[in-house]
């Protein structure tokens, strides 16, 4: 989820997502699970986010997607920084141009669903909103969740520490990414 130039790439507007996934290895554990994954035919499906060009925001009805206006340039449909950094041949990208959860107005139930996915595997940024947001969506939709500790971040870190600890863990089977991958081998 949200694993974009833009968002936690060295040119992003809002580094410090970034820099938690590098100091945490988290991109490192983020690539050895996309590698298993591949491996064992297991689907990827990254679920990015998009702005559209002009000025034009879908809504700034919350404060995060108000900053958002601020950055016109960032995270525009089509753009560098809207591309997802481990992108791999056969990937499914699911695109979402307003909200903070992946499922809500975009195609992603029916992509998964297409898929045959029972279980996701959820990665990425950020434990402040959209991994909480994606596990709540997609427990309300029939999904089981595991997310993988070692490759998720949120800022600050010791609060992203506390939402695995007192939120996550209701939701989700916590896991890291060597125990999924050996899951799937």
């Amino acid at each position: 989820m949200e694993l974009q130039r833009g968002i936690v790439g060295p040119e992003s507007l809002v580094p410090d997502l970034g820099e938690q996934l590098r100091a945490t290895g988290g991109f490192d554990a983020v690539e050895r699970l996309l590698k298993g994954a591949r491996q064992a035919g297991v689907a990827v499906v990254h679920a990015t986010v998009a702005h559209r060009p002009g000025g034009r925001p879908a809504g700034a009805n919350a404060p995060i997607l108000k900053r958002a206006e601020a950055m016109p340039d960032n995270l525009l449909i089509g753009s560098a920084s809207a591309e997802p950094i481990a992108e791999g041949p056969g990937d499914v990208i699911v695109e979402r141009h307003h909200g903070v959860t992946p499922f809500t107005g975009t195609e992603l139930d029916a992509t998964l669903r297409g898929l045959g996915t029972s279980t996701i595997v959820l990665v990425g940024v950020s434990l402040n909103m959209g991994i909480p947001g994606a596990c709540v969506e997609a427990i309300g939709l029939g999904y089981s969740v595991v997310v993988p500790t070692d490759a998720v971040a949120g800022s600050p870190p010791e609060y992203a520490a506390d939402v695995v600890r007192y939120s996550l863990r209701h939701l989700a089977w916590l896991s890291t990414v060597d125990e999924v991958v050996a899951a799937w081998t």
